[in-house]
């Protein structure tokens, strides 16, 4: 629908075309809303691509789009002692994101989403209750601009929606996530089942490095938040160490990933944030995907509710909600990581925990569910006590 000046009107305009922003596009076309999905075109996420069961389940992910199904994770230690973690029964499926994003955007257009190929620049309000979105598209960056009553920010962790439109957005902390995906040779050793995951200050001073398998491609990635660090460097030696060095290299990108979710998501009028935008990765593992969608799914609710009421306080609901169902795991997650990845020598230990089988199966059975397993009281006790065993080095590593 056009106004008399020429300006196209919408009920939300959904910045970032990623899962979580492809999410909300979705859910709200598919309630009779009018959408419009801006994705700037060629641009791909530096992913492990893991998503757990609950993930396949809520959001109805097709086994096509899996490329591998993960059965078990090897934990390697810097010393280069390994703990394999079985999953039991299940798996974990594995995406590449270059296929996975494409395929719920046009999921979303197939709701009733409007997709198109678009760089936000601004938000302009000029008329009462619509925001005007200004951004460029095509190969000679021609200026458009669309109304809404809603515009949801799903455009990363550096987000010039959130940074123009959230308080404190632009002091976000990130970690700074590169991969590589590789070409797997056909007598590869690496188990095409297993994640990888290396805890060594080498790879990584204070986040871990992966190999994950893709099928017929490698993902080989690590992360870190320290400046000066060589992620480049780092991977060229993870790929040296694991005979992954003379393997094609397909493509290389990076990105930042937020270290913990924003304190606010919307600005208490027409803006609201959803996945990397609103900070939404966990912390010690980067899970990011599931917490993405799920992050778009609850903006899509609350968008309704505002839509329908009004009322801009509805658009705080959808942090709130979050927070409450994945509040605690992301606090647990974050002072693991601050615990156990500050040196070579913790993370030896955490390697060693990992051995344990209270540890393992609470940890696969919250992964999968995403949600904290309750009904083990004593099990948690064990794993607490032994954590403070390895913390102040009462046993050995």
């Amino acid at each position: 629908m056009a106004d008399h000046d020429g300006s196209e009107t919408f009920d939300v305009v959904v910045v970032g075309g990623g899962p979580s922003g492809a999410t909300a596009a979705a859910d709200l076309a598919a309630t009779g809303h009018r959408v419009l999905l801006l994705d700037k075109a060629g641009r791909i996420k530096p992913c492990g691509g893991a998503i757990p069961p609950r993930l396949i389940r809520d959001f109805a992910i097709p086994d096509g789009l899996l490329v591998a199904r993960i059965r078990s994770a090897r934990m390697v230690a810097p010393s280069a002692r390994h703990v394999d973690m079985p999953v039991g029964d299940g798996f974990v499926g594995m995406v590449d994101r270059e296929h996975f994003d494409p395929y719920l955007r046009q999921r979303a257009a197939r709701a009733g989403a409007e997709l198109r190929d678009g760089l936000f620049e601004r938000i302009s309000r000029d008329r009462p209750g619509l925001a005007t979105v200004h951004y460029r598209s095509g190969k000679g960056g021609e200026e458009h601009h669309a109304q809404a009553r809603l515009v949801i920010g799903a455009d990363g962790a550096t987000s010039t929606v959130g940074r123009a439109e959230i308080p404190g957005h632009a002091r976000m902390r990130q970690v700074f996530a590169y991969h590589e995906i590789v070409r797997r040779p056909a007598n590869a050793a690496h188990d095409g089942a297993r994640c990888d995951v290396y805890y060594q200050g080498r790879l990584s001073p204070d986040f871990y490095a992966w190999i994950f398998p893709h099928g017929e491609t490698v993902s080989v990635g690590t992360g870190s938040a320290r400046k000066g660090f060589s992620l480049r460097g780092a991977i060229r030696d993870l790929r040296a160490s694991t005979g992954l060095d003379a393997c094609e290299t397909i493509r290389r990108e990076g990105a930042p990933l937020p270290l913990k979710p924003l304190r606010r998501w919307d600005n208490g009028r027409d803006v609201l944030l959803a996945g990397d935008a609103a900070g939404v990765v966990a912390p010690a593992s980067g899970e990011g995907i599931y917490y993405a969608m799920l992050g778009g799914r609850l903006a899509a609710e609350a968008a309704k509710v505002f839509l329908a009421t009004g009322d801009a306080r509805a658009l705080a609901g959808a942090r709130k909600r979050f927070m409450r169902l994945h509040g605690r795991v992301f606090w647990i997650l974050g002072m693991m990581q601050w615990v156990w990845y500050r040196s070579d020598a913790l993370r030896e230990r955490f390697v060693a925990m990992c051995k344990d089988r209270d540890v393992q199966q609470l940890t696969w059975d919250a992964y999968m569910n995403k949600e904290l397993v309750r009904a083990k009281p004593a099990a948690h006790a064990r794993i607490f006590f032994k954590d403070l065993a390895h913390l102040f080095r009462w046993v050995s590593p």
